[in-house]
């Protein structure tokens, strides 16, 4: 499993994980497409945006492994946000490419945009 050095491991001041630390015992959790209703607590938007950002920081527009990046969190933004790159796309393997779609990352999350040059 990738470590993702210089990846922030969460969300200062909050439990909202984004990075683990080591590969699951029973097995790899696989990535699913979590569906993000309107009435999200602010916090869980927050986090999602700090997640984002995070990954525009480190990756940009380039494919990028899964690693150690916390599935839950991946799966708020998977199938919109990030997408696989490559077919065949396991979602349950920690060697998996994915990319971020800027363009439904811009309009989703139009501040992490703003704070360098994205």
């Amino acid at each position: 499993m990738l470590k993702h050095r210089g990846f922030p491991g969460r969300l200062p001041g909050t439990d909202f994980q984004f990075v683990v630390r080591r590969p699951n015992p029973k097995g790899v959790t696989p990535l699913t497409t979590r569906e993000r209703f309107r009435d999200r607590k602010p916090m869980d938007r927050r986090a999602d945006a700090a997640f984002m950002q995070a990954l525009l920081q480190c990756f940009g527009d380039e494919p990028f492994e899964r690693g150690n990046l916390d599935a839950g969190r991946l799966s708020w933004l998977f199938g919109r946000e990030v997408l696989p790159a490559e077919d065949p796309f396991d979602p349950a393997s920690y060697e998996a490419l994915l990319v971020i779609d800027m363009e439904a990352a811009r309009l989703s999350f139009p501040d992490a945009f703003e704070e360098g040059d994205l």
